[in-house]
């Protein structure tokens, strides 16, 4: 059943060369059909066949201007209903004005992410491709229209379905028909049977909780700091990563004083970066202030990037830095200047980052030796992407319920429970693996889902 109406720009507001009007629901032809005028006067909207394109005017008082209306018939659609777009001249007040010509005939406006809403209602997708389509919009990298790609083709909904819920299902089916129809002669499910099929749900789903900081990264990019002593090159390192001059670049130390910061993409991830000023023991009072800076985007970023000088001998103040660096989610360590002679030893600092590598960031060609490392130590390029990964904390929150199931079931059958209290817990883990889905997601939270979109999509 179709709802009313709804229209909206689909576009982003500002000029260009076209803009996109959408409107979905009940009675769409008719409405199409008293703003549009075909070049064709024997073309109706209604008569046409779906994914069928015809060329005229759209008209709103005396404001005439060239139009394509584009057609999709139900149920195959974007939002599994009637629609129409029209696809005008991209002045923002051109769209404004077939906007208003389809509301005063009969459309209301769209809420943030109806459109979207609409197709998961009607079952043109699941919740997780649904989340997938704001992800996209929103990538800002390589790697983030990746990830979000494969989510909207169904990556994460089929590998929950392959992987949890299907093996889940049937073993609760077993539990329940044993349990409950004692006297239908129902074969015991094998213990052994059961223990595996669990261990192999926990351990699915701990890998699938441990994709969430690296799709995180994939999607919305990394704070990323890059620290060291004076005239290490880290300024050098910052312009190599940009591809032109960000950072001055001398042989004195102390010339970086303040934060500079520059989003680079790398391995296409995006970086928020940032260098600061270099950390020593100094009695300018400017560049003490830029070097507490300095500390304190250590402490407020996931991904620190230290810089070494690899000409001179390790110092104590290389060592307290790489002390820092220890906590950190991810840490990696670029021993500089490997055109000169070799004095840095990197043994005595290295086990306090997740990787460290040696290169000359003179050299245009030590770019990509960076870039593959900092996918390593992100985890980036582990990760299976078109296997499925967690894309929101939505997401992960259901994914940790439903892993705690696991392990809680696990747990009963070990402690000798009656069968029946382990199917519980399997039940309880299949309920949040259905809220994941988004099979049994309350209203509530799919209003909230949907809030977060733009409107027309």
């Amino acid at each position: 059943m179709q709802e009313k109406a709804i229209v909206a720009i689909s576009t982003p507001p500002g000029k260009g060369g076209i803009a996109c009007v959408r409107i979905s629901g009940e009675k769409v032809f008719e409405i199409a059909e008293k703003v549009f005028n075909p070049a064709q006067k024997s073309k109706k909207i209604s008569k046409m066949e779906g994914y069928t394109a015809v060329f005229g005017h759209f008209t709103h008082g005396t404001l005439k201007d060239e139009c394509i209306a584009l057609v999709y018939k139900a149920p195959k659609s974007y939002t599994g209903e009637d629609v129409v777009e029209f696809f005008c001249h991209g002045g923002e007040a051109v769209a404004k004005e077939l906007l208003i010509a389809c509301i005063e005939t009969g459309a209301k406006p769209a809420e943030a992410g109806e459109f979207t809403k609409r197709a998961f209602l009607n079952g043109k997708m699941s919740l997780t491709q649904a989340e997938a389509v704001i992800d996209l919009i929103d990538a800002t990298s390589r790697q983030g229209v990746l990830s979000a790609s494969f989510a909207l083709e169904g990556a994460l909904y089929n590998r929950i379905k392959e992987k949890s819920i299907i093996p889940l299902t049937e073993v609760a089916g077993h539990l329940a028909a044993y349990t409950d129809f004692p006297d239908e002669d129902v074969p015991e499910l094998e213990e052994e049977t059961l223990k595996n099929t669990l261990q192999k749900a926990e351990k699915e789903l701990q890998n699938l909780i441990k994709t969430f900081d690296t799709g995180a990264v994939m999607r919305r990019g990394i704070e990323t700091v890059i620290v060291g002593s004076p005239n290490v090159g880290k300024s050098t390192l910052l312009n190599l990563f940009s591809g032109y001059e960000r950072a001055i670049v001398t042989n004195i130390p102390g010339t970086t004083r303040d934060v500079v910061e520059q989003v680079v993409s790398i391995g296409g991830i995006e970086l928020i970066l940032s260098d600061t000023a270099g950390i020593r023991k100094t009695d300018d009072e400017v560049e003490k202030a830029g070097i507490m800076r300095a500390y304190g985007k250590i402490e407020q970023v996931k991904f620190v990037i230290s810089v070494f000088d690899g000409s001179l001998p390790v110092t104590a103040e290389d060592v307290d830095l790489a002390k820092l660096c220890e906590s950190k989610a991810f840490s990696l360590a670029i021993i500089n200047k490997a055109d000169l002679k070799q004095k840095f030893k990197q043994q005595e600092i290295e086990k306090y980052f997740k990787k460290v590598i040696v290169i000359s960031a003179k050299e245009e060609g030590s770019l990509k030796q960076v870039e593959e490392s900092v996918l390593e130590v992100i985890g980036i390029s582990e990760i299976d992407v078109d296997a499925g990964i967690l894309a929101n904390t939505r997401q992960l929150s259901a994914a940790q319920e439903a892993w705690q199931a696991v392990v809680d079931a696990s747990d009963a059958l070990q402690s000798g429970f009656t069968l029946d209290a382990v199917g519980v817990c399997i039940d309880d883990a299949l309920a949040a693996l259905y809220e994941l889905t988004g099979e049994t997601v309350s209203e509530l939270v799919v209003e909230e889902i949907f809030s977060k979109f733009c409107v027309g999509k």
